[in-house]
């Protein structure tokens, strides 16, 4: 079962992510590349909210209702709120690459993908 921890990793282990808390969010961490959120952890909550589209964020829903919900305050933009307990971390994974790359400028994806690919 993926936890907070996980999460966390996840997103600081992909390049140019910094975790900047938001005190008048109650102190809420986010994790942003270039000063650009693309997820956040839910402050209270067991889960992670991850930056999508509107396509994807339906598809995880109809997919699976009880794992995946429309996020609070950033819903209507297709962000999606992630119930740790009861994500594949493989998949969870997936999702938070695919954040990570709708907000990273394409130079810093490029680089991320030629390194990957060992070129």
């Amino acid at each position: 079962m993926p936890s907070e921890k996980f999460a966390r990793e996840l997103m600081l282990a992909l390049p140019e992510v910094e975790e900047v808390v938001v005190a008048n969010w109650g102190d809420q961490p986010t994790f942003r590349v270039r000063n650009k959120m693309f997820g956040l952890l839910g402050h209270g909550a067991p889960t992670v909210c991850l930056k999508a589209t509107l396509a994807d964020q339906a598809g995880l829903i109809d997919e699976n209702a009880d794992v995946f919900r429309v996020a609070p305050f950033f819903g209507r933009w297709g962000w999606v709120d992630v119930v740790l307990d009861m994500v594949d971390p493989d998949l969870l994974a997936e999702l938070v690459e695919e954040a990570w790359r709708l907000t990273a400028p394409k130079r810093v994806v490029a680089a991320f993908d030629r390194a990957r690919e060992g070129n």
